[in-house]
């Protein structure tokens, strides 16, 4: 991070500095195992945890200080009222103090975290670029990916996630953008939302938060996005597969991985693109991204090479493993909601039409509130709708999908429901054939995830690409 005195730290978060005038001139944690000489230690109380709890281990690992709402030794303290409030302020206080630095801000209710990865891939050989591998984009990770910029950082790229009205206003006061995406606007969080009106209110908070000079890209494939228009006083530029896209993609093609391709026509000229990532969808984040490097002054194709050589950052997202006796898995299970679902789905299908079988393992998508039951029936119809061979349903959360595909059809030999990730390893283990594609999809806390990692882990998979 930028060096900071704990004078400076006290200042800037209106706390009381107790100890000696130590220089934190390393990392930012919240987590103390992560601590290394130099470090800050933010003791955040969370509902299983107070941080202060784990001071002793983080100083004896290298944090030089503590910020904290009560001391624990005689070791340098900055003490606050609110930890996360003055957490926030001391990322806004790097911000303030890094003239050079341009933000970009992503956000929607899904893609976020490869288009910011993507974004990444572009800016970095270009200039010293800060963007976290992972989904840091909460109240606690913007800060966190804030406070590892540096005297030299030129870049920021802001992931910001929400999962109710005011949240992305609140990030956007952290980390100040100067472009600013939004994806699209879908029913992740339905349940803390209460409506997709309300999601798309917070998403256009994005845009509201740029200034005058700023640029906002929304996607004009998605009628809530292009409404944002009207919602700035920055420059706009629409994205998508829309003839009125201010950068549009024509000649979209997907190879038999689902992988796309497509002609990019920009302001700067055209540019032809080949992903390496898995599913159609990614055609959109990319032109975001082309977007956004047009903005900072790239070549077009610079942008359009960069984005063709991309590969997966962030794990668990449309990753692509090759499994012996011709088998392949993809783990999209670190989160689900019915658009990223049936974005999968379809990849599924277009992986299989070669002839390979399709298997789909499912497990819940969760925080969809009152209409959870409908959206995972919905997704249980999709999958035999679409011709998937074999259905696996995880989970009680997620009987639903397998009344779905009953509905639709699916016998016991097609559709089955299955406890738990262990359940669906002895499932895929009896069942498993040659040539078989197998997803796993799922919000990240029914374990599927780590169900493929063991899966590839004893297939012993010869290479892992593709991200979502």
């Amino acid at each position: 991070m930028i060096p900071l005195n704990l004078r400076d730290i006290a200042e800037i978060t209106g706390g009381a500095q107790h100890g000696e005038d130590v220089l934190v001139d390393s990392s930012v944690v919240t987590d103390s195992r992560e601590a290394e000489r130099g470090s800050l230690y933010v003791a955040r109380v969370g509902e299983h945890a107070d941080g202060h709890d784990f001071v002793p281990a983080a100083r004896a690992a290298g944090a030089v200080a503590v910020l904290g709402q009560r001391t624990v030794d005689d070791g340098p303290t900055v003490v606050v009222p609110d930890v996360q409030e003055a957490f926030a302020a001391l990322a806004r206080g790097v911000v303030d103090r890094s003239p050079q630095l341009t933000v970009i801000g992503i956000t929607g209710s899904s893609g976020k975290t490869t288009t910011k990865d993507l974004l990444a891939s572009v800016l970095r050989p270009v200039a010293e670029t800060v963007a976290p591998i992972g989904s840091y984009n909460s109240e606690v990770g913007v800060p966190l990916t804030v406070c590892q910029v540096t005297p030299t950082t030129r870049y920021l790229v802001a992931e910001m996630g929400a999962d109710g009205v005011g949240h992305i206003a609140y990030l956007t006061r952290i980390a100040p953008p100067r472009i600013g995406i939004v994806l699209n606007v879908g029913q992740a969080h339905l349940g803390g939302f209460g409506s997709v009106e309300a999601i798309a209110r917070t998403k256009a908070e994005m845009v509201e938060a740029l200034p005058a000079d700023g640029l906002a890209v929304l996607n004009a494939d998605d009628p809530r996005v292009l409404a944002m228009r009207e919602q700035t006083t920055a420059r706009v530029q629409t994205v998508g597969r829309a003839a009125t896209a201010d950068l549009r993609a024509t000649d979209v093609e997907l190879d038999d991985l689902g992988r796309g391709s497509f002609t990019a026509t920009t302001p700067a000229g055209t540019a032809d693109v080949r992903l390496r990532l898995l599913g159609e969808h990614h055609v959109g984040n990319a032109l975001a991204v082309m977007a956004a490097g047009l903005e900072l002054g790239l070549p077009l194709d610079q942008i359009a090479g960069a984005l063709s050589e991309a590969m997966p950052a962030s794990r668990w997202r449309m990753e692509l493993h090759d499994l012996p006796d011709d088998i392949t898995l993809v783990n999209d299970a670190y989160n689900a909601n019915p658009d990223s679902m049936r974005a999968a789905l379809r990849a599924l299908v277009r992986m299989g039409e070669g002839g390979r079988r399709t298997v789909a393992v499912l497990g819940p998508m969760l925080e969809l509130g009152d209409i959870s039951r409908a959206e995972h029936e919905a997704v249980g119809r999709l999958a035999v709708e679409s011709g998937i061979r074999r259905v696996v349903v995880v989970g009680d959360e997620a009987e639903g999908i397998l009344a779905g595909a009953e509905g639709a059809g699916a016998t016991a030999d097609t559709a089955t429901w299955v406890a738990d990730a262990d359940a669906a390893q002895d499932l895929l283990e009896r069942e498993r054939r040659a040539g078989d594609v197998i997803l796993l999809k799922a919000s990240r806390n029914s374990g599927l995830r780590f169900l493929g990692d063991r899966i590839v882990a004893d297939g012993d998979s010869t290479h892992t690409e593709g991200a979502r």
